[in-house]
């Protein structure tokens, strides 16, 4: 079997910045195993699925260790194939999805991902997270992840974990979240996932459904914009919509080929 194959760098205009995801079209379901199997092989931290039912498209996830409920880079990437690679003719994209209907708006460039809301609670952090932070957090919240805020990016960007220690800890499906307001940008954050493949996402869509909420409030403003400052490094330009999130960004083609399962 002859698939087709794409390699696309989200949330950033230039390559080898950004997030890579891999998007891969389907004419009919794969067993889950396979879908798995295909992820793992791709090694990045999420392969897309898609299926083209006309009205809408069905989308769903893999990191190389299972499938994710939400994911905001892979669906950004499913949309710039979609959009600049396969001719797809609405400017609405329509995706149904585990987290329900997703839709992406296409307009000069950008791709406006309309999420659910994910807004943190106050929450204590578990001490296997603290032991593995270099260090320690000004207030902790969580969502689906665990949410940690910081004074400034410098720390941010100054934070190392222990992945030893870490690992000790399964947040399936959730990662932990730091993050402070930004020098050049409204908020800053970096994304951690034990037990993953990949240890830091360079930049998490699905993230900032509980951030953009968070420092909307904090901030007094439904406008903003962010930076991941991972190594790679990205930018989200987001809205705060009270029970959804806007979450905004660019991307680029990185590949374009082909796999074949046998």
């Amino acid at each position: 079997m002859k698939l087709e194959l794409y390699q696309i760098d989200a949330f950033t205009e230039e390559i080898f910045h950004g997030n890579p995801a891999c998007v891969v079209p389907l004419k009919s379901w794969l067993p889950d195993e396979i879908l798995l199997k295909i992820a793992r092989e791709n090694a990045v931290a999420e392969t897309a699925f898609f299926i083209d039912n006309g009205d809408s498209i069905h989308l769903r996830w893999f990191t190389p260790e299972i499938e994710m409920d939400l994911c905001g880079h892979a669906t950004l990437a499913t949309a710039h194939c979609l959009a600049s690679i396969l001719n797809y003719e609405n400017t609405r994209i329509v995706f149904e999805t585990k987290s329900g209907e997703l839709t992406v708006d296409v307009k000069d460039g950008f791709y406006y991902m309309d999420f659910p809301s994910r807004m943190p609670e106050a929450s204590t952090l578990p001490d296997t997270i603290s032991k593995s932070l270099n260090i320690q957090p000004k207030e902790v919240f969580k969502s689906r992840d665990y949410v940690l805020v910081y004074e400034s990016e410098e720390e941010v960007k100054n934070i190392q974990v222990e992945r030893s220690i870490l690992d000790l800890i399964n947040l399936d499906p959730g990662g932990v979240v730091v993050t402070a307001p930004g020098t050049d940008s409204d908020f800053v954050s970096r994304y951690f996932t034990p037990q993953s493949s990949i240890l830091e996402d360079p930049v998490t869509g699905s993230a900032h459904c509980s951030l953009i909420p968070f420092w909307a409030e904090r901030l007094g403003k439904d406008q903003l914009f962010a930076r991941q400052v991972s190594e790679r490094g990205g930018e989200l330009y987001c809205e705060n919509r009270n029970e959804r999130v806007i979450v905004a960004g660019k991307a680029r083609t990185y590949s374009s080929g082909y796999l074949w399962i046998e």
